[in-house]
This record gives C-alpha cells, sequence and structure tokens, in this order.
C-alpha cells in the first residue's frame, strides 16, 4: 500500500490538507504560525491548531512540536532524518 493511501485513510480532509503544507514547505527545520497556515490553505487558525495533532502523532515523517504559550501558537516542524534521506 503506498504512503498516500495510508494518509488518505487516515486523516480528514483539514489534516491532509496541513500535511499536504508541510511536505511543500518544509526545509529541514521550520516554524510556522497556525494563522499563517490557516490563511494559506483556507482553515482559521483554530481548524489549524485542532488538527495538528493527528498529525503530530502520526507516521508522516514529521516531528511537530508546539512553541509559545500566548494566543498565537508557533509550531516547530521538523522533517525525520529518514525522511530527509529519501
Amino acid at each position: 500500500m503506498s504512503s498516500s493511501s495510508t494518509v488518505s485513510t487516515t486523516l480528514t480532509d483539514k489534516q491532509q490538507r496541513i500535511l499536504s503544507y508541510f511536505r511543500r514547505e518544509v526545509d529541514a527545520q521550520m516554524y510556522f504560525k497556525s494563522r499563517v497556515i490557516g490563511q494559506d490553505i483556507g482553515l482559521s487558525a483554530k481548524e489549524v491548531g485542532t488538527n495538528i495533532g493527528a498529525i503530530r502523532d502520526g507516521e508522516f515523517g514529521l516531528t511537530i512540536e508546539r512553541w509559545g504559550k500566548s494566543g498565537s501558537i508557533t509550531w516547530k516542524v521538523t522533517e525525520d532524518p529518514v525522511s530527509i534521506a529519501d
């Protein structure tokens, strides 16, 4: 079974959009604001924050950490070394 088939059966449409955004934008390690992600993919910052957990907890070749405690959450997204080598 291909990776994209697995993704489509385990993630919602919103989660797939967030994952696609990260795969397109991340270059080894980057920081993202929920608000900016949402603006780019047509979701609210709250929708991004609510749905990012499924990606963080899954096996998608990314490590996602929540940074900041203010109302505007920043996410540190790092490609796993195996993904970088592929």
